[in-house]
Formats: C-alpha cells, sequence, structure tokens
C-alpha cells in the first residue's frame, strides 16, 4: 500500500485538461450568472470535472458564497420522542427547499470534544432550549453570529409549557378539585420535567386549588402503583402526566388496582403520541403542533441567514388539549 495520500483535484487541473482558463472553470462549476459561456464549453468542464473526480472544496465554496448554508440545530440529550420527531423533520424539510442543509447535534453532559461549531462553518445556529450565556460566548468566538434564539431575548421560541395550563384547566372544567402530578423517570429530562410541574402548581393556584403532590412514575418498579394507591387514598382524582408515556403508565397502574377510569381516576397526558389514540382507555392529551413550532424555526434562521422575511407571529405554533375517554367528571 502506497504511504502517499492522493492530491485533491482543482480547478486548474480541468481548465488543463479541456484547454480553457481557470476562471471559466471557476464560472461553469459555480454556475455563475451573468457569464457568456457556451453549452459546448460547459459540457465539456463538466465531464472533465467527472472523469477527474472532483469534488468541491468547502472552504472555497463558502469564501466565494459568503455562506455555508448550514444551519446548525444544538439539540439537548433529551430522548427522540414523537414530537420532537416532527420538529426536526419540518425544520430540515424547510431548509432543504431554501437550499440549506441542516445538522442536528446533540451535547451530552460531560462532553469532552469540542463543539461542533468549532468546527463547522454554520450560518446560523439554533438552540432548543434557548442557549445559555456561557454558550452563546463560545458560539461567538467560533464566528457564528447569527444565533437562534435571540441572545438578547427579543425574540423569543414559544413556551414549551403551555400544554400543562391547558392540562389543569381541562380538570378543572370537568370538576376535579384534587390535582396530582406523574413526573417522568429519565433523569435527562428533569429540567423539563421541573418546568412542568411548577406550570402545573401555578395553574392550579390560579383556580384556587390545592397544592398539586407530584411523584415521578416508572413502570418497570413498581413505582406507578404505589402513586396511584396513595393518590386515591388522598382523594386525588385527577393526574397530569408529563407526557403519553406517563400517562399510560399511570393508567395500567390504575386498572391494576382495581380502579376506574376515568371514574375513579381522570388521566390526562401530553404529546399526543400515537399511543395516546391507540390505548384502551384511549388517553386526553395535550396536542403540540411540532411540526409548525419546526416551521416556524427554520424560517427565522433562513431570516437570520440571508434576510428573508421574518414569520409575523407565532400562531401556527399552538397547542390543544384532545379529549378522550380517560378523562371524565369525577363520579358522584
Amino acid at each position: 500500500m502506497s504511504g502517499t495520500t492522493q492530491r485533491r483535484v482543482t480547478a486548474s487541473d480541468i481548465a488543463q485538461a479541456v484547454g480553457v482558463s481557470r476562471a471559466t472553470v471557476g464560472f461553469v462549476l459555480n454556475n455563475t450568472p451573468g457569464q457568456k459561456i457556451s453549452d459546448g464549453t460547459r459540457e465539456r468542464v463538466m465531464a472533465a470535472a467527472a472523469r477527474l473526480g472532483y469534488r468541491p472544496h468547502r472552504a472555497a465554496q463558502t469564501l466565494a458564497r459568503g455562506n455555508s448554508r448550514i444551519v446548525l440545530f444544538v439539540m439537548p440529550d433529551w430522548p427522540l420522542e414523537h414530537n420532537m420527531r416532527r420538529y426536526l423533520d419540518e425544520a430540515a424539510h424547510v431548509l432543504d427547499e431554501a437550499g440549506y442543509s441542516m445538522i442536528a447535534y446533540t451535547r451530552h453532559p460531560g462532553d469532552r470534544s469540542r463543539p461542533l461549531w468549532e468546527s463547522l462553518d454554520a450560518d446560523v445556529a439554533v438552540g432548543f432550549p434557548a442557549f445559555d450565556a456561557d454558550t452563546v460566548a463560545s458560539l461567538r468566538a467560533a464566528g457564528v453570529t447569527n444565533i437562534y434564539p435571540d441572545p438578547s431575548g427579543s425574540a423569543p421560541l414559544p413556551g414549551i409549557t403551555a400544554g400543562t395550563k391547558l392540562q389543569v384547566e381541562h380538570l378543572f372544567e370537568i370538576g376535579h378539585r384534587r390535582l396530582a402530578f406523574a413526573a417522568v423517570p429519565d433523569p435527562r429530562l428533569a429540567a423539563l420535567n421541573e418546568q412542568r410541574l411548577t406550570a402545573a402548581r401555578q395553574a392550579a393556584e390560579q383556580l384556587g386549588l390545592g397544592e398539586v403532590g407530584a411523584c415521578t412514575v416508572d413502570h418497570r418498579d413498581g413505582s406507578a402503583v404505589a402513586a396511584v394507591e396513595a393518590w386515591h387514598d388522598a382523594g386525588v382524582t385527577g393526574v397530569v402526566a408529563y407526557n403519553d408515556d406517563v400517562a399510560a403508565a399511570v393508567a395500567g397502574a390504575a386498572l391494576r388496582a382495581g380502579l376506574a377510569i376515568p371514574g375513579d381516576i381522570s388521566i390526562v397526558g401530553h404529546d399526543d403520541s400515537p399511543l395516546a389514540a391507540l390505548f384502551v382507555p384511549a388517553l386526553t392529551s395535550v396536542r403540540m403542533n411540532s411540526a409548525g413550532l419546526g416551521r416556524f424555526v427554520a424560517q427565522q434562521a433562513l431570516h437570520l441567514a440571508e434576510g428573508r422575511p421574518a414569520p409575523q407571529a407565532v400562531a401556527d405554533v399552538r397547542v390543544n388539549l384532545v379529549a378522550r375517554e380517560s378523562s371524565a367528571p369525577p363520579a358522584g
């Protein structure tokens, strides 16, 4: 095996093979507008590029265009659930239609590797949730000037706890006065779990309800059954679940404990994943327009990258409650 590496084919190599100038090759390869180059010359340049195995030099293209046409989505260390997949899929679709590539990059606590933005010349960095001050400083030190959400706070992401307020309000409106919060066991979601619990307690306080107690619910270790029995003994009739998986764990535990759903206990999930409609009894859940959120964020990124019109409102990024069999007025 040879110890030498194969030299990259350059535009000069193509120019020599075709017998034209280096500038002509550059105009053809970059499809530069306003240049009078015959179709025959274009065909010969493209054929030589294919024959010689020419690959564009990313850094040179970026310098020539002034951008890389890459949007970096920096993701938290969360499980890739239904809503997150829809969010990323829609954002990628919008960016692709505009000629941009989306790269999703997950940061993990204690990462020892250099952050990707130090190696990748991204036009825009998108944080979900918003970047902290240290990350913003790191991005700017690496030359990333377009950051969303705006670090100044003038263009924040839509709130991610609005659905929790709907869960509490729904149970209140159908007559429940003692509520509990079923928390997710995944430690990666601890911060978001705490935000939703806080939102549930604030909503309950505004409605004049008592303290909303919380238990972590895991179908694998018996905690779901213990939580349901404790709630039932305390007179809890409505459960606000972190998501649909947790709601299903609560429902399964309640049925195993001999409780009726929704007669003895009503349960409201979050995310309206496919599980919610397929579960028996079907789960009342909060539906978030995660595809709309992905579209909104992608349009914001394009606005920052090249001055396209910014989305005027977040009306398409909405949440609504889908009532199903798992919630009803309390018995009696």
